[in-house]
């Protein structure tokens, strides 16, 4: 088969396609155009972020029978276009799960005891304890949106800090264990003291954190988002910000993002407003980015191709 590698990925992927007699391409340096004119020899496409793969760029790859995004989201992918033309599509959030709780505990841990505020601090000479004590997890109630593989990551990482951990998801039922009580969304609205976005984008998570949604919480409670920034609605995050409603947020994602999860650089009044709030901790789209992860995922993806077109 002939295949085209479209991000720079771990090199077993790379050795173990050779393996196989496929040929594969290099296409990291590739632009959409040099794709479309490539397209029609392709048998396979492996590919992060670069670009989308919508049915107008899918039609010329006839040839055309996996796409491989060694990752979790699929949103850049036209699923439908490769449902029809019986084009397999494989994904690897078993990949990078743990490297995303992780940072995403990660993210709250920093949060609620000011370490990132602290440090600069420290740095510029400025000693304050009092202003910066902190908050403690335990006894605390942890809501987790989403209970696939990234939720339920997130989960097992609270186990050890005496939380009660509540989870909804809309797709899958009768996952609670011992350490996670399932739940519908208004027992979330009414014992949360932080919310833990983990769904893929689609139709129905864009814009779900709007002001509509914030306004259904009981409490004061945080954010966090290390799912998809369109996932939240930025200017309505800073209005509660404001308002006190949400006391604070963790980000990996922004809605700024462009699709290919690079920062749109063009001056954004919503993020210009966001970089003031000290009580905001963010990160570039870094959540389940590790040195452990990358090559994991590269792992599972190859085992999925291997499984369908090798066994």
């Amino acid at each position: 088969m002939r295949i085209v590698l479209l991000d720079d990925f771990s090199p077993i992927i790379n050795q173990t396609l050779s393996s196989w007699k496929w040929q594969v391409i290099n296409g990291q340096n590739w632009t959409l155009e040099d794709f479309k004119k490539n397209a029609r020899h392709l048998e396979g496409i492996i590919i992060r972020s670069k670009f989308p793969l919508d049915k107008e760029h899918l039609t010329v790859a006839k040839k055309l029978k996996f796409i491989a995004r060694p990752g979790s989201g699929l949103e850049n992918i036209d699923l439908k276009y490769c449902e029809e033309n019986n084009i397999e599509v494989f994904r690897s959030p078993e990949g990078n799960r743990d490297a995303l709780a992780e940072h995403t505990l990660g993210m709250l841990l920093s949060l609620i005891n000011h370490l990132n505020v602290s440090d600069s601090e420290v740095r510029n000479h400025i000693w304050e304890r009092e202003k910066n004590r902190g908050s403690e997890l335990k006894g605390k109630v942890m809501a987790i949106i989403g209970y696939g593989h990234m939720g339920k990551a997130f989960a097992q990482r609270l186990n050890g800090f005496e939380m009660e951990v509540i989870a909804y998801d809309k797709y899958i039922s009768g996952f609670g264990t011992n350490h996670v009580k399932e739940v519908n969304l208004e027992e979330i609205f009414q014992r949360a003291d932080f919310v833990s976005l983990h769904t893929p984008l689609s139709s129905e998570t864009a814009g779900m954190m709007n002001s509509s949604f914030f306004e259904k919480f009981k409490k004061p409670f945080i954010v966090i988002n290390t799912a998809r920034g369109k996932s939240l609605v930025l200017e309505d995050l800073i209005d509660s910000l404001n308002s006190k409603k949400i006391i604070g947020a963790c980000l990996d994602v922004l809605d700024i993002e462009s699709s290919n999860f690079s920062l749109n650089k063009a001056k954004n009044q919503s993020f210009e407003k966001l970089k003031k709030f000290n009580n905001v901790v963010l990160s570039p789209h870094i959540a389940g980015w590790s040195f452990e992860s990358k090559e994991k995922m590269a792992k599972v993806i190859l085992e999925k191709i291997h499984v369908k077109f090798i066994l």
